[in-house]
This record gives C-alpha cells, structure tokens and sequence, in this order.
C-alpha cells in the first residue's frame, strides 16, 4: 500500500480491499499453476508407468511363446501315462493328474492380470502335494490357510515363486529338524502370506538381497502390480530363510 499507493501514487492502490483481492488473485494463480504442474507430472508418470506395464507384458509373453512346448502333446502323454498305471496304484495316478493340473493352470488360466484365490491355492496345493513326495520323510511342511481367505483376486503366480524357492533350499539335515511353513490369511482387505523354510548353514540371497531370480521377478511384479500396496519383507540366516508379504487386494 505504501509502495504502490504513496510512493508511486496510485490512489486505488491505498486502499485495503484492493491490496487484498490483488494479493489474493496472485496466490490463487501461483496455486492453480503448481497444480496444474503437479497434475502434469502425474498423468505423465502414469502414462510411463502404465506403458512400462505393458512393454514387460509383451517381453513376458514372447519369452512364454518361444519356451513353450505344444500342450497338446504335453497333455495328450500325460493321459497315455495316466491310462497306462494299473487302477490298483491310485497314489501314482493321483500324481499325473495333479501335475496335469498344475500344467493346465500354468498354460491357460494364468493370461489374464488376476485370477480368484482359490485358483492359486489349488495351484500351491498341487504343487505342495508334487514336492512331498519328492522330499524324504524328515521333512515337515505345512500349509495353513484361514477360512476367509477366499472372495478376491490376485495376480497369477504371486505366491509360487516363494514356495519354490523354500523347497529348493530347505535343509536336508539327518538329526535336525527339517521344515517348511506356509501361511495365508485375509485381515479386512490386506492379504497376509509367508513362508518360512530351514536351511543348511548357507546364504543363498543374492546380490540384490532378492534371494533368486524368481524372487526377484515377484518383487518387481510387485512394483508394477502394486503400487503402494505391497509390503514384503525377507529375513535370512544360517539356519532359515522366512518371506513376509502383506498385499492390499
């Protein structure tokens, strides 16, 4: 007021009302301008986000493409398989049929971005079922998973990356305990998933802290998939390797 209105002698500018819808307009401007900034920063940073989504989606389905066997062969032996084992062996058609199973959800039901629950816990069962029976009988596994944890959708493939990995490198130890732990449990809308297995006395985490490839893969899903909704957690020694992830479905 002083400046405008006294120094330089505009008379409008001496009064209160004026001074204050200037300042006002040009705060108001400032503000609608930084917005107008930050809005463009984020609808360009969704637009690269989403557009990296699809560019690692495309390199994915050509990998799946070129490594990819005819699954009708594939199929079409294991039912040759199936109905050469004697009825009187049902445990060893059990198998073929889980592993049938197994290769059915991997080739046609997981090319979509999510898939039920229950869908992926089949999925984990069978592949559980498979490796138990590769695995002497000094090892305890356990599967625990809570009667709510059913009624959404996940990506496909979230969780297998992790079970894998414990049944790769759990312990084969002959005087101690060998095991391997799964948990899964919805609390409101977070999902609750670890997995927890022994080991033999060696670090098998990687460069990055991963744990393996496939777990980093799975991390960087996350990041894609995820975004602000992931929280995974990986704790390693000598003796156990445990994965903790908490997921906003």
């Amino acid at each position: 007021m002083y400046l405008y209105g006294y120094v330089v002698g505009d008379l409008e500018r001496r009064t209160l009302l004026v001074n204050t819808f200037y300042n006002v307009s040009i705060a108001i401007f400032y503000a609608v301008f930084r917005m107008a900034i930050w809005l463009s920063r984020e609808w360009f940073y969704q637009r690269e986000l989403v557009q990296k989504i699809k560019n690692e989606q495309l390199v994915t389905e050509l990998q799946y493409l070129k490594s990819q066997i005819n699954p009708h062969i594939v199929f079409n032996t294991l039912n040759l398989i199936y109905g050469s084992i004697h009825k009187t062996n049902p445990e060893a058609r059990q198998l073929v049929v889980q592993f049938s199973d197994l290769l059915r959800y991997q080739l046609y039901e997981c090319n979509v971005e999510k898939v039920p629950i229950e869908k992926e816990l089949d999925y984990l069962s069978n592949y559980v079922n498979l490796q138990r029976l590769r695995k002497n009988d000094n090892l305890t596994v356990n599967v625990e998973v809570s009667e709510n944890s059913k009624g959404f959708t996940v990506a496909p493939l979230l969780f297998s990356p992790f079970v894998e990995n414990a049944f790769k490198y759990v312990s084969n130890h002959e005087t101690k305990h060998n095991g391997i732990t799964v948990r899964l449990s919805l609390e409101k809308d977070t999902l609750m998933f670890s997995c927890f297995n022994t080991k033999n006395g060696k670090v098998v985490k990687t460069a990055d802290g991963s744990g393996g490839i496939g777990i980093a893969n799975v991390k960087r899903r996350l990041e894609l998939l995820y975004p602000q909704r992931h929280e995974l957690k990986i704790a390693e020694n000598t003796d156990m390797f445990e994965v903790e992830l908490k997921l906003i479905v």
